[in-house]
C-alpha cells in the first residue's frame, strides 16, 4: 500500500487563496488547483471538500486576514483621524503598486458571484468588520476634536468602505493613479 503524502492544510489554503485571487472562481479549474497545490484531487476533496468549499474557505481566510490588518491599523496609538487618512492612502498605494492587478479578493468575489448566498454572507461579514472599525476610529476622532460634531461616524464609515472597495476596482485599470489620487483627496476633505 502506498504511503499518503503529508501536507499542511494551512499552506495549501494560502496557495489556493492566491490562485483564486489571481484567476477568480470560474477561471480556476480543479486541474489548476492540483498543479498549484501539488496535491492529488483526492487529497483536495478529502481536506477541503472540493473546489467550491475550498474557494469559500480561501475567501473566509482572506476576509479574516485583511479584517485583522484593517482593525490593527485603525486601533493603533496616535490620532484616530491620522489612522483613518493613512488607511485610505494606503489602499491607494496598494492598488497603484499591485503589479499583478489582482485587486481585492473580496470585491472580486462579490463582482464574480453576486447571486451566491454563501459568498454574499462572507463578503457582508468582511464589509461589516471594515465598517465597525472605521466607525470606532471616527468616533474616537470626534472625541479627540478632529472630526466635526455634525459628522455622522457610521455614515462616513459606510462611505469610506464603499470608497475603499471602489479604489480596489479602479486600481485594476490603467488610469488608476490619476483617478485614485483625486478621489482620495476629495474623500478625505469630507473628514475635515
Amino acid at each position: 500500500m502506498g504511503r499518503t503524502k503529508e501536507f499542511d492544510p494551512d499552506v495549501a489554503l494560502g496557495k489556493a487563496m492566491e490562485l483564486f485571487w489571481r484567476q477568480g472562481y470560474e477561471a480556476t479549474s480543479m486541474q489548476d488547483l492540483v498543479d498549484c497545490l501539488g496535491l492529488g484531487r483526492g487529497s483536495i476533496y478529502g481536506a477541503f471538500g472540493g473546489k467550491r468549499e475550498l474557494y469559500l474557505k480561501a475567501l473566509e481566510r482572506y476576509v479574516e486576514d485583511t479584517g485583522q490588518v484593517f482593525v490593527e491599523h485603525l486601533s493603533a496609538s496616535g490620532r484616530a483621524i491620522d489612522a483613518v487618512c493613512g488607511l485610505v492612502r494606503l489602499y491607494v498605494e496598494i492598488s497603484v503598486e499591485d503589479v499583478e492587478v489582482k485587486g481585492c479578493f473580496m470585491t472580486n468575489t462579490a463582482v464574480e458571484l453576486p447571486a451566491d448566498e454563501r459568498v454574499g454572507r462572507r463578503v457582508e461579514s468582511g464589509l461589516a468588520v471594515m465598517e465597525t472599525a472605521l466607525t470606532a476610529a471616527l468616533m474616537r476622532a470626534r472625541a479627540e476634536g478632529d472630526l466635526a460634531a455634525d459628522k455622522d461616524p457610521a455614515a462616513l464609515a459606510r462611505f469610506l468602505v464603499t470608497l475603499l472597495q471602489g479604489v480596489r476596482v479602479v486600481g485594476k485599470t490603467p488610469v488608476r493613479r490619476r483617478f485614485l489620487d483625486d478621489a482620495v483627496e476629495q474623500a478625505l476633505a469630507l473628514l475635515k
